[in-house]
């Protein structure tokens, strides 16, 4: 049976860090070295096999342009867990990170499973953000974090799994019929007239 817990992800961070290409990862199996930027943003389906149920997720990959930044609050105000993430070799986008994490809490919703994700963990001789650091803020901060690599896939199941596990824990699923399908399409149609 399949349990809709009717929440959406959302992936947030500078361009550049690889949100795409974690959930291309997880979603798909896939990675490629050259993926192109995102516009707007990119919407995936990924169902789960969590505690003997089968769970249906929405995941909002926004773009990190600043020029897309405005967008932002229309994916995650409405979603119930938000992956922020910075890119290991960039102090600037673990600077952008927590600039992102402070926009969440001031939106409010404290029921937000909020997500501090260090990726390109194969990228260790370039790294200039320590794990110790990103550790810390996302404990000041009430976050789960983790460190991950789109391109070995390091990490990249469990980070998808971690949240499925905590918004189980936040949200009673309930079972749902065919509104599943017809939920998804809507949301698909507002996407695309909105950002045309």
């Amino acid at each position: 049976m399949i349990q809709d817990l009717s929440k959406i992800w959302v992936l947030l961070g500078d361009m550049g860090t690889g949100k795409t290409s974690l959930v291309l990862r997880f979603v798909k199996g896939q990675f490629f070295d050259f993926q192109e930027s995102t516009i707007g943003a990119a919407f995936f389906t990924q169902v789960l096999s969590l505690n003997e149920a089968t769970v249906k997720f929405d995941i909002w990959d926004t773009a990190g342009q600043e020029r897309y930044h405005s967008l932002a609050p229309m994916y995650y105000r409405g979603a119930a867990a938000a992956v922020v993430v910075y890119d290991i070799s960039s102090t600037d986008s673990f600077v952008r990170a927590k600039k992102w994490v402070q926009e969440l809490q001031r939106q409010g919703n404290s029921n937000l499973v909020m997500v501090l994700v260090a990726n390109k963990a194969d990228l260790e001789s370039k790294r200039q953000v320590e794990n110790e650091e990103g550790e810390q803020y996302a404990q000041e901060n009430g976050m789960f974090f983790i460190e991950t690599s789109a391109k070995t896939a390091q990490n990249v199941n469990e980070l998808f799994y971690e949240i499925a596990k905590r918004l189980a824990k936040v949200f009673p699923t309930r079972p749902t019929g065919m509104n599943l399908h017809n939920a998804r399409q809507e949301r698909g149609r507002r996407f695309f007239c909105c950002l045309g």
